[in-house]
C-alpha cells in the first residue's frame, strides 16, 4: 500500500470540485429521479383515489401501462402523471 501526501489546500480544492460535480449531477437528475419511481397497486389507488377494480379496468383496457413481477403490478410515476394530464380538460 502506498501513502500519498498532499497539501491541505490541494485537498480542499479537490473536495470543492467533487461537491460541485455532485451538485450538478443532482440538478440534472433531480426531476427524473421521482419520475422513474415505481408504485404498487395500493399506492396508485391511494394517489388517484380509486378502487382496485377501477385500476384493474385501466390495466385491462390499456389506459395505464404497468409492469408485472410475479403477481404484483407496478406503475411508473411518469405514466400516472401522463394519465392525469390526459384526463384534465382544458378550460
Amino acid at each position: 500500500m502506498d501513502i500519498i501526501a498532499i497539501e491541505s489546500k490541494t485537498f480542499e480544492q479537490i473536495k470543492e470540485r467533487f461537491e460541485d460535480f455532485s451538485r450538478q449531477v443532482k440538478n440534472l437528475c433531480g426531476d427524473s429521479r421521482d419520475r422513474d419511481k415505481w408504485l404498487d397497486n395500493d399506492e396508485v389507488c391511494e394517489l388517484l383515489q380509486m378502487s382496485r377494480r377501477t385500476l384493474q379496468s385501466y390495466r385491462d383496457n390499456g389506459i395505464l401501462p404497468y409492469s408485472q413481477i410475479g403477481r404484483k403490478c407496478y406503475y411508473k410515476v411518469a405514466d400516472i402523471e401522463n394519465l392525469i394530464n390526459q384526463s384534465q380538460t382544458p378550460k
